[in-house]
């Protein structure tokens, strides 16, 4: 591929939606790529591919969590260590999402979505900063989404400690959807905070004006 600088260029077609878990990002994804014939790039879809093809030395805390038990990835640890930990929320595998980005077709817009598009390594990819947003839910919010999809237990009744192990991830994703709103805040790029005031047809109506305006 030709030299970083010229990837703004080579990446003008996508458009991104990062954020929190259980913030809403797919649905509004869905939603936007059927009213502007966009193809979705989902990075959630991906990460089992990206785990096989990042080596060890690219990815050390991928390596690192992988041989982990659940208790110990889920349980044992604090939140904080929990969060400074996770691989992905330190922007292992980026540089996956970027290949498969430059491989697809330049024809027709792409939606980028998902959590691992963190503000600092997708705003140098920008030429115009209004064709990004992160989409930051409140701990309620995420909650509601989460036992909404019925997915709320999914990680934690593999562990010795459900309970215990909830209240962890739902710590550590606190601390990251924290974390992203001082990132976007710092590089000036679009965060729209979910708590549930607005209906998905106006979110969606307000994050298309920016994304596709």
């Amino acid at each position: 591929m030709s030299p970083s600088n010229d990837l703004p260029t080579a990446l003008s077609h996508v458009r991104w939606i990062g954020g929190g878990s259980g913030a809403a990002k797919s649905t509004i994804a869905r939603r936007l790529a059927d009213a502007h014939d966009a193809v979705i790039y989902d990075t959630d879809a991906v990460m089992r591919d990206h785990a096989d093809r990042c080596p060890d030395h690219q990815c050390p805390q991928l390596a690192r969590f992988v041989r982990l038990e659940m208790d110990e990835r889920w349980v044992l640890r604090t939140p904080q260590e929990m969060f400074e930990t996770f691989h992905w929320f330190e922007g292992e595998g980026f540089h996956l999402i970027i290949e498969d980005l430059l491989a697809l077709p330049k024809d027709r817009l792409v939606i980028a979505e998902g959590f691992r598009l963190l503000p600092r390594l997708v705003a140098p990819l920008l030429l115009d900063k209004r064709h990004a947003t992160w989409l930051l839910p409140t701990p309620a919010f995420r909650r509601f989404a989460f036992d909404a999809r019925q997915t709320t237990w999914d990680i934690p009744r593999q562990t010795s400690n459900p309970v215990r192990a909830l209240a962890n991830l739902l710590a550590r994703d606190k601390l990251f959807t924290d974390r992203l709103r001082d990132e976007v805040v710092d590089l000036e790029l679009h965060g729209l905070e979910m708590d549930g005031a607005l209906n998905v047809s106006s979110l969606c109506a307000s994050i298309g004006d920016d994304l596709f305006g």
